[in-house]
């Protein structure tokens, strides 16, 4: 549950998503989660604390565990890419089907 509340929260997901490919510097990931600077601030101090991030010469960058993280979340990712494909042709279906309404 602790694992899940820290990835719940508010723009975690989207750091660790931009460093999959490498370090990026603060300012390349604040444009790239698209946030503001306190709560990069805040979210860069939780996962560095839990060792899934660290700071180098290059920037912030996934850690071992980090990785492994990303690794772990793959089976998740592919089931929601799935799922949104499932989700968007079922719209498209029922828009396409005639109203049976009248």
């Amino acid at each position: 549950m602790v694992v899940l509340d820290l990835l719940g929260r508010r723009t975690t997901l989207r750091i660790l998503w931009e460093l999959q490919s490498g370090s990026l510097t603060f300012r390349a990931l604040l444009d790239a989660c698209e946030t503001n600077t306190r709560l990069l601030n805040i979210r860069l101090g939780e996962l560095r604390e839990v060792g899934l991030v660290d700071h180098a010469e290059g920037g912030y960058r996934l850690t071992e565990e980090g990785r492994k993280l990303g690794s772990a979340l793959k089976p998740l990712t592919q089931w929601a890419d799935q799922w949104g494909h499932r989700m968007r042709d079922q719209t498209k279906a029922d828009a396409a089907a005639p109203d049976s309404a009248y």
